[in-house]
């Protein structure tokens, strides 16, 4: 394990003249941001209208649960992106590996929004919808890990957490564009909505990509890895050598990554299936209500991003995820007051405090985990640990969410308690993660 374990290599000690870390950081926001919000438009998409047009008529439950069901496997796909294009971006650079991942994740998204429905075409449109949630989620297995390393080894060992967040900044930049889009075709007529409304967010990606594309192509391949491929330290199997050599590393980045995915989709997806159907709230008050809390998230993680840089990255993690065990609780009163009140800014109060914390440990979990792996296989290492995390707790967060709802007739405080458990996975593994950091450093 201690042969890939980043040290005090001369890899990120490149001078400044040799990077353009600006422009990097630039190519990570913008690709991720489309990245991002072609992959919350299905989500959306599959809380408000899925249901009804891709599955038999029937049981609303069965066709909501069906709906998730396929949002759930776009997360179950993103291990295999990571694997592909973690070993192409450790053998043939992360730009190459970055284009691939952005074409592929705008063709699927906007041959969704062609898709014929179920009572058009009946049982091939969930096949296809399917299949294609599967690119998805394959297109952004591959991105994070390499969007991450392009900003954050062009900045170098000193301003990586700050400049590997540029890529967790996308991630709320999307959700906010997916939320105006899907603001706007709400406030259609419902038939108008049903019949051609919900295909123009997918639709629209086609532009995106085109704009992606031409940021992206403009920036240089990262220094650190044209430094490992001129040394000829690439790793000619990056995904064995990993689990062969650091599985305990890779196990524990899976949990340190738990909460800031899982609770995107705690307060994004499943949010809008607890607040309409457990709580009588109209579909556009909830999407609104998500809408002003993505600007807070999107203002607070680079402030978060900062104060990790300045004060520490695993120190900050530590009270980030301590704080995030504490917030559903008052979220849900707020939430569940504002729903019965009509007082739309407690909701988005209470939502905002879980995601405080939430994006505060997401924005600054990147660049720790970045720094923790080799150049030769840290693409692999860290795209296997952010998608299989996505896999396990970003997928099956809804479902359990909307399965926990049925069980307990809408009830907050098992909710509550789901939460605080997936905090706190976050909490002891990063704790973990800097105790063998440091003894690595000891031994060195």
């Amino acid at each position: 394990m201690e042969n890939i374990i980043s040290g005090n290599s001369k890899s990120g000690q490149l001078a400044p003249g040799a990077r353009q870390p600006a422009r990097a950081g630039l190519a990570a926001f913008v690709g991720t941001m489309i990245e991002w919000y072609d992959f919350y438009i299905y989500g959306t998409a599959a809380a408000l209208v899925f249901g009804q047009l891709f599955f038999p008529p029937g049981d609303p439950f069965l066709s909501r649960m069906a709906a998730l069901g396929t949002f759930a496997v776009g997360f179950f796909a993103r291990p295999l992106g990571g694997i592909v294009f973690g070993h192409l971006g450790d053998r043939l650079g992360r730009k190459k590996s970055l284009v691939i991942t952005l074409m592929l994740m705008g063709i699927a998204t906007v041959c969704i929004g062609l898709l014929p429905t179920y009572q058009q075409i009946g049982l091939w449109a969930p096949v296809a919808l399917v299949a294609l949630r599967v690119l998805q989620g394959v297109a952004v297995g591959g991105e994070w890990g390499g969007a991450v390393l392009i900003a954050g080894e062009h900045a170098g060992r000193q301003r990586r957490t700050l400049f590997a967040s540029f890529a967790q900044l996308g991630s709320p930049a999307g959700l906010i564009l997916s939320l105006l889009a899907f603001k706007w075709v709400t406030a259609m007529e419902p038939q108008a909505m049903l019949d051609y409304g919900w295909r123009l967010p997918f639709l629209a990606s086609a532009g995106l990509l085109l704009i992606g594309l031409l940021i992206r192509l403009g920036v240089n391949e990262s220094p650190e890895f044209e430094t490992s491929r001129q040394q000829r330290a690439a790793s000619a199997a990056p995904l064995l050598e990993v689990v062969r050599k650091a599985w305990p590393l890779l196990l524990l980045c899976i949990g340190a990554n738990t909460i800031g995915i899982a609770g995107v989709y705690f307060t994004n997806t499943f949010m809008i299936v607890f607040t309409t159907e457990y709580l009588g709230l109209a579909k556009p008050a909830i999407l609104a209500c998500l809408f002003y809390v993505a600007f807070i998230q999107f203002a607070i993680q680079p402030l978060a991003a900062w104060l990790g840089q300045r004060f520490g990255a695993a120190r900050f993690l530590k009270i980030a995820a301590a704080l995030a065990i504490l917030s559903p609780y008052p979220m849900f009163v707020l939430v569940k007051q504002g729903a019965a009140s009509g007082n739309a800014w407690l909701m988005v109060m209470g939502i905002a405090i879980c995601v405080i914390c939430m994006a505060s440990f997401y924005s600054v979990i990147a660049g720790f985990v970045s720094g923790i792996f080799e150049t030769r296989v840290r693409y692999t290492a860290i795209s296997l640990s952010y998608q299989v995390c996505g896999a396990i707790a970003g997928g099956l967060t809804p479902l359990i969410g909307t399965m926990l709802a049925q069980r307990y007739h809408g009830e907050w405080w098992p909710l509550a308690i789901f939460y605080s458990l997936m905090s706190a996975v976050s909490l002891l593994s990063v704790v973990a993660l800097d105790r063998l950091r440091h003894l690595h450093a000891d031994q060195a």
